[in-house]
Order: structure tokens, then sequence, then C-alpha cells
């Protein structure tokens, strides 16, 4: 029930709180534990016995990940890492990984994860002292000599996708993914070793290992994707990724039988991935199974297999599922007991299409949206059913977590309704920006308040409604020449409902004549034999002058890059082409 009582609001959200009026009473004042990943982990699964992750035809129990942990903290102490050390980890979401965050805990450690071309994980490297990385064993030779060669590594060890798991029970196409990920040329040379050999390693360590708990340690340090702009270190320590797993994890309704929540493809160098989509199901008790290399056209196949009850599901996924003619049209998705989107945001029709597609396989879920950010350790949000999903409705948020919306310059908090940035403030809030440019870049996110808190500056625009809804409209204040702020959400949801239109997205260029200022490039799919000359009057009528498009383009479906809509590098061509 809606309380619609506005007698004792202030009309600022950050003092208010709408969104506490949906929370049962016990968690309106709920006080996020501050403690280690470990002890949080041990204290929501007791027993031991209990699964904790799968990996292809494997499980494993608490008490045999712990053993694993156990091993690979004493073994990094043998390879010299300890206290405030950060340890290059480059594997996609196998076991090992999350052993090794785990493992760098115990030792006051902490681990650096990135997903990119060699020379950027080359550049991470050298943000560290280290000596030692983790790499998959399908590394290059090429890379393999770039890395000793431009760093000071002189020991490598190589986790097989193998590592684990059951080959003989592994499907023909996840074992050609892997063989996929063997083609170039390899080579083993002196301080390579197994992640066998390295987990021996620490089998006779007996001297002291574990350092003092400390959870505000740095213990996760990941770039951001790059996808929206330049690529930045996030540093978080043990309380952060508590303070996220805790908030999600309070609301999972316990089950008889233990549920499942699949993992597919996902790096964990995305945070996301590793935190509310790893850490914190294991903390709700789930059993984990962690999918990394199921070939992205095989995701409907795999999701059939593992009929898992939770899942992470982003729009690229969705597409590929809503466009699989392997799927029959009976089929009973009622194993999900939640539908929900994260990673970027859909327009309104897509939401409504997504929603339609589970419903119609017996998936009876109100589909919801997340929103959260790298420095935020993931999630600030969780969904509300009561609201739609509508202008960028991204639901309300987490109970220890608070979200208001400010004039970026003055810093003063907008009124319920009124555009400004998105900040955030709460437990999971990162510590500090790492690598290029980290102090300029913490100074500029991180930012005292009038109100004497640091917030955190999102960099996205929106609104809070009066109940506590949140609603994000885009990624700044791109504005025209000659007037108009270009909300991209708004007019992508009112864009894609115009006849002929199937799908489409804007990229915003910078205008080359007036700095500062930025033009809509739209990129459109268009239903099956209709033409732009036929369909561009229709596109137009839905929005604002201000809005047209200075170029379209057509094209057969959405590019991604890192798992979101590819706009970077479509706006990046775009430039390229106008200075030739």
């Amino acid at each position: 029930m809606i309380n619609n009582s506005v007698s004792n609001m202030t009309g600022k959200a950050s003092a208010d709180r709408p969104w506490l009026n949906f929370y049962p009473e016990p968690f309106k004042n709920v006080e996020v534990p501050k403690m280690t990943v470990e002890a949080f982990l041990k204290m929501r699964n007791p027993d031991e016995n209990r699964v904790a992750i799968e990996y292809y035809g494997c499980r494993y129990t608490w008490k045999q990940l712990w053993e694993q942990v156990d091993m690979a903290a004493r073994a990094l102490k043998v390879l010299g890492f300890g206290e405030e050390d950060r340890i290059p980890v480059f594997v996609q979401a196998v076991p090992a990984h999350y052993i090794l965050l785990l493992a760098a805990e115990r030792i006051g450690a902490s681990i650096l994860c990135r997903d990119d071309v060699p020379e950027e994980l080359g550049f991470a490297i050298r943000k560290t002292t280290a000596s030692t990385i983790f790499v998959h064993d399908y590394l290059s030779k090429e890379d393999e000599e770039l890395f000793r060669n431009t760093t000071e590594i002189t020991k490598v060890v190589k986790v097989s996708p193998f590592d684990y798991a059951d080959k003989d029970r592994m499907p023909d196409y996840v074992l050609g993914e892997i063989a996929s990920r063997y083609q170039t040329e390899t080579e083993t040379v002196e301080g390579d070793m197994t992640w066998e050999e390295f987990l021996n390693l620490g089998k006779d360590f007996q001297g002291e290992y574990r350092a003092p708990l400390s959870p505000d340690r740095p213990v996760f340090g990941a770039y951001t994707s790059g996808s929206t702009g330049v690529s930045k270190l996030v540093i978080h320590s043990s309380a952060n990724i508590v303070a996220v797993a805790y908030q999600m994890s309070i609301f999972a309704p316990p089950a008889e039988v233990q549920e499942k929540w699949w993992l597919p493809i996902l790096t964990p160098a995305l945070i996301a991935a590793t935190v509310s989509m790893t850490i914190f199901p294991l903390s709700a008790g789930q059993c984990v199974i962690l999918d990394p290399f199921c070939p992205l056209g095989d995701i409907d196949i795999q999701f059939m297999k593992y009929k898992p009850n939770y899942w992470a599901l982003i729009p690229m996924f969705c597409e590929i599922l809503m466009k699989s003619e392997r799927i029959p049209e009976d089929y009973d998705m009622s194993h999900l007991r939640s539908i929900g989107t994260g990673a970027e945001p859909m327009n309104d029709r897509k939401s409504r299409e997504v929603e339609e597609f589970f419903h119609k396989h017996n998936c009876m879920a109100t589909l919801s949206a997340g929103y959260g950010q790298s420095e935020g350790c993931s999630n600030f949000t969780l969904p509300n059913p009561m609201f739609p999903l509508e202008d960028g409705c991204v639901g309300m948020p987490m109970p220890a977590t608070l979200i208001a919306v400010f004039d970026p310059e003055t810093l003063e908090e907008k009124s319920y309704g009124e555009l400004g940035e998105v900040c955030m403030n709460g437990p999971a809030k990162m510590l500090y920006y790492g690598g290029y440019s980290a102090a300029p870049l913490t100074e500029r996110t991180l930012v005292m308040h009038p109100d004497g808190e640091v917030w955190l500056h999102t960099g996205d625009n929106g609104y809070i409604t009066e109940h506590g809804i949140v609603h994000i409209t885009g990624r700044g204040y791109p504005e025209r020449f000659g007037g108009g702020i270009l909300f991209m959400m708004r007019m992508e949801s009112r864009m894609v409902e115009a006849d002929g239109v199937r799908d489409g997205f804007f990229c915003f260029v910078p205008d080359a004549e007036h700095e500062g200022y930025f033009e809509p490039h739209l990129f459109v799919i268009l239903d099956e034999g209709r033409t732009l000359e036929e369909v561009k009057p229709n596109i137009l009528a839905t929005l604002e002058k201000h809005e047209y498009p200075v170029e379209y383009y057509v094209i057969g479906e959405r590019p991604y890059f890192h798992f979101k809509t590819n706009r970077k590098e479509l706006t990046e061509e775009i430039l390229a082409k106008r200075k030739k």
C-alpha cells in the first residue's frame, strides 16, 4: 500500500527517504554489518556441506571451497604477496577467480582485474608492484612476452578452463568455445606454473599468513568497461562488497530445496558480475553455476539445460532468447523466480516485449530493472513491481542506500520530479579510483556536499518521485546548439514506437561547429520490407524539433561492446570520418 500522506515530507528525498514506506519495519533502519567477505559468507552459510559452486559437471561444497582458499592464501604468501599488495588476476568467472579474491582478503591483499586488450592489461600490471600474474593458459606467447618485457612480471600462474571441471561432461559447444581460445601459439617458460602447482606451494607452508581483520582495507579493484568513457580503476573494500550483498540477500526468500543462480559468459572483471551476481547469491545460500565458456550463440541451450531459478539477465541476453529458434513455443520457464535486467537501460517498448516473452513461457514474474555503477559496488536499487518500467524507472533505493538528485553545479538537492544529477551515499561507495589520474577523478566523483556528507556523483541525469522511485533519463546533460537537452532514454522510448521501427538507439556526437554541444545520430532497425524514406516521417513525429537526428543509419541488429550497446565505438567512427 502506498502512503500518500505528504504532511511530514520535506520535499527532499535524502531526508524523507520515502522508499522506506515499501519496506517491512525491521528493514527501515537496517544496519549493514561491517565485516570481511569471508566472515559474511560463513555467517550466511553455516552448513559447510552445502554446495556453493557448480562448474561444468562438478559441485563444490563450502568445506571444499574454504580448503582451496586456505591453500591459495598460503601459496600467495610463498610468492611474496602480503598486506596492501595488488595481485593481477585476468581470468574468466572460473572458481579460481573467487578463490583468489577470498585468499587475497585473508592475507590483507587485493586482486586487480581487467578484461581488455593486452596493452591495457600491461598498463594495469604496471600499477602494481607484482612479479606474479594469474591468467588463463591460453595466453598467447606474444602476449606473455609483452607482459614479461614491459612489466616486472617474472612468474605467470596459468589457470586452465578445465581446472575444477569434468571435461567429459562438458557439452561439445562449450569444448569448442574453449578450443577457440587456443588458436594462437602458447609457450611455457621458466617461471610459469599451473594452478595445481601454485596451490601445491601452499600445502607445506607453515608460516603466519593471515593479516589482521580489516573490512575497510582494499580487496577488489576492477576497471570499468569503458563503454561510456575512459576506463577507470575502481577500488573497493570487503565492507563495500558485504554492504551490497547484505542489502540484497535479506530479501532472498528461504527455499526448502537449494535454488540455482546461473552466471554465463559475463567476466568477473565487471564488478557487478563478481559482487551482485556471485557474492550476493552465495550469501543467499544459492548454488552458483559458473558458465564462463558458454558460447554466446548457445546461451539458449545452456539456459534450457540448467533451468536456473535466478539469472542476472541483461538486454543482450534477452535479445538472444527472444530470437532463438530452438526454444519451443510451449517451453516452460516457470523455474525462473524473477526476471530483471541490468547493465544498460531498455526502452519502454523493449521492456514490454521482454516481459511478454517470459509470460508467454509461463514465467509470470514482473520484469524489473536494476540500477547501479561500478563505483557503488554494482547495485543501488531493488525492484518495486508496483511501478511500471516507464521513463527510465529503475526501482527504489536499497534500504541502507541513499539516492538523491542534485544540481551538479550548486550541489543543491532537487525536489521530487525535478531533473538533476543522480547521486548515491551509503556503505557501498568505492574507496577511491586507482591508476591513471586517480586523484582528480576521485575528487570529481566523491564530493563533499553542504550537508557534510560525501556523495558519489554518478554522471547520470534523472529524478525521484515522491514515492521514492528512481528514474534515469540519460547520461549527463548533452545540449543541442540552439536550445534543448537530449534525454536519451526518453527519445529512444518514443522513437521506437514509430510505425515501421523495430528497434533503434541514438549516439550523441560532439557538434563539430559548436564546442560543448551535441548532435543526435540515429541508428535504426526497420521492420522487414520498410524503407527509411517511408518511415522517417513517423520517426520525426515522435520527437521534438531539437531531438531530430542529423544523420540516420539503417542497421540489421544492435552492436554490442562489453555487453552494452556499442555507442562509444560508433561515435568514434563518426568522429573519425569527420576528420577525413
